[in-house]
């Protein structure tokens, strides 16, 4: 059996019986998982499993699982499998008929779009986005027309310049930006993209983790003219399939009509 159990800061009774009765503890980093085993006098021994080392470690795991082990994977913060390699152990145990369950913990992306203030009824979490300018705006771009909130994690030095390609890219939605969420020292400074980048831009990079909110796009009214004119901007800048993204998310109009029109601007013949 093996269990995925959320952020260790925020033990359960059920989380700790768990953790009790498992052969093993699958974990980031047994330093940070081994200050709550001592607090709890907690003898499972532990196992390090991360990005560096889990293409190595994930078979030798598969084996104590098929030998009927029961481990628990556990992260330092936050939920399992969200922006980690959990998922592949979770992948192999399900292709091997292994019984899985989740003890669900903290997670820093859902806690903070609930501290947002952004709608929370439709939400895509689009993890980390490129470190590149160019393939970060065309990330962006894709995302544009997505029809609820956005959800990112941000490295702090990124900060400032991961919030400009999304107000160069999206348009000047509301945003939120949640630091060091669900722990101590959390933060949230909310405004529009360009303020935000402009804050961050001039403060320098926040200490702690970071999670970018952005608001869906807003539909509005607008006439022919001004469509063509949005898209002709739009064209000079991106590619085409990015600037009617781009367009389609700022004016709501439907993507069918403005893929036509930026056909009909640059002469191109229509992609089968």
């Amino acid at each position: 059996m093996a269990t995925p159990i959320g952020n260790l800061g925020d033990i359960t009774l059920r989380a700790l019986d768990v953790l009790a009765g498992a052969n093993m503890i699958i974990c980031e980093d047994t330093r940070v998982t081994r200050k709550l085993l001592t607090r709890y006098a907690l003898a499972t021994p532990s196992l390090p499993y991360n990005d560096h080392n889990a293409r190595r470690v994930l078979p030798k795991l598969m084996e104590r699982l098929n030998n009927g082990e029961s481990l628990a994977l556990v992260t330092d913060a936050g939920t399992p499998l969200i922006s980690d390699p959990g998922y592949r152990l979770v992948e192999a145990a399900i292709e091997a008929g292994i019984p899985l369950h989740a003890l669900p913990g903290a997670s820093a992306a859902l806690a903070g779009l609930v501290l947002s203030g952004l709608p929370t009824d439709g939400f895509f979490f689009a993890g980390f986005s490129p470190p590149r300018e160019t393939a970060r705006r065309r990330r962006f771009a894709e995302l544009a027309a997505v029809p609820g909130s956005l959800i990112f994690f941000e490295s702090a030095r990124r900060l400032a310049a991961s919030l400009s390609d999304m107000h160069h890219t999206l348009g000047d939605r509301p945003a939120a930006i949640a630091r060091e969420i669900t722990k101590l020292h959390e933060e949230v400074r909310r405004g529009t993209l360009s303020e935000l980048a402009t804050h961050y831009a001039g403060a320098g990079p926040p200490r702690g983790e970071i999670v970018i909110v952005v608001a869906p796009p807003l539909a509005r009214e607008i006439d022919a003219d001004a469509l063509r004119a949005a898209l002709t901007e739009a064209l000079a800048e991106l590619s085409l399939r990015d600037a009617v993204a781009q367009v389609t998310a700022d004016t709501g109009r439907p993507r069918r009509d403005v893929y036509r029109l930026a056909l009909e601007i640059t002469g191109d013949e229509p992609t089968q």
